[in-house]
C-alpha cells in the first residue's frame, strides 16, 4: 500500500512541475521577443534591434482576411492622434502583397511609427501561442511586457493599458 500512495505521489509531483514548463514563452520571459519581420520591398528585415529606443511598443499579428483585424485597423485609423506616440508593429504570415494591400487600405503604411512585416520564421506565433487574431503585446518603453490580448482589444483599451503602465 506504501508503494502505491509513493507512486501516486510521484505522479502528481511530477505533473505539477511538468505545468511549470508549458507556460507561454511570453509569460516566462516577459519582454519583446528576438523577432525577423520581411517588410514589404521583399528584401529588408526588420528587428527587434530596429525598433526605438524608449517607446513603447505594440505588437499586433493580424490577418489581411480577418474582419476583427480588419475592425481594428480601422480603429486605429480613426484613432491615429491618440497612437502616435506607440511604436506599432504589424505582423502577419500571409504573403506580401496581401500583407501591402491591408496596409494600403487602412493607410496605416503612410503611418511613420507603424511597421508591417511578414513572420517568414514563424517566430511571433509560437512565442505567444496564439489562437485567435488580432493578437495584441503591449510593452512599456523599456521592452517590459504590459499586456497579451488575443481576439479583438478596443483602441481605447490598449491607450489605457498604455497610460496606466507609466
Amino acid at each position: 500500500m506504501k508503494a502505491f500512495f509513493l507512486s501516486c505521489l510521484l505522479v502528481v509531483a511530477g505533473a505539477a512541475f511538468a505545468q511549470e514548463d508549458t507556460l507561454a514563452p511570453y509569460k516566462r520571459y516577459p519582454i519583446v521577443p528576438a523577432f525577423q519581420l520581411l517588410l514589404s520591398d521583399s528584401t529588408t528585415m526588420y528587428k527587434k534591434a530596429d525598433l526605438p529606443k524608449n517607446k513603447p511598443t505594440l505588437i499586433m499579428l493580424f490577418s489581411p482576411e480577418c474582419s476583427h483585424c480588419k475592425h481594428t485597423a480601422e480603429e486605429m485609423t480613426r484613432l491615429k492622434d491618440s497612437l502616435q506616440d506607440i511604436q506599432i508593429i504589424m505582423a502577419t504570415m500571409y504573403p506580401l502583397w496581401e500583407m501591402n494591400a491591408f496596409a494600403q487600405r487602412h493607410g496605416l503604411n503612410e503611418w511613420k511609427n507603424v511597421v508591417f512585416g511578414k513572420d517568414i520564421y514563424y517566430i511571433l506565433p509560437s512565442f505567444y501561442q496564439i489562437h485567435n487574431l488580432p493578437y495584441m503585446a503591449l510593452y512599456d518603453k523599456k521592452g517590459n511586457l504590459i499586456a497579451a490580448e488575443e481576439g479583438s482589444l478596443p483602441i481605447p483599451k490598449v491607450l489605457e493599458l498604455f497610460r496606466n503602465s507609466k
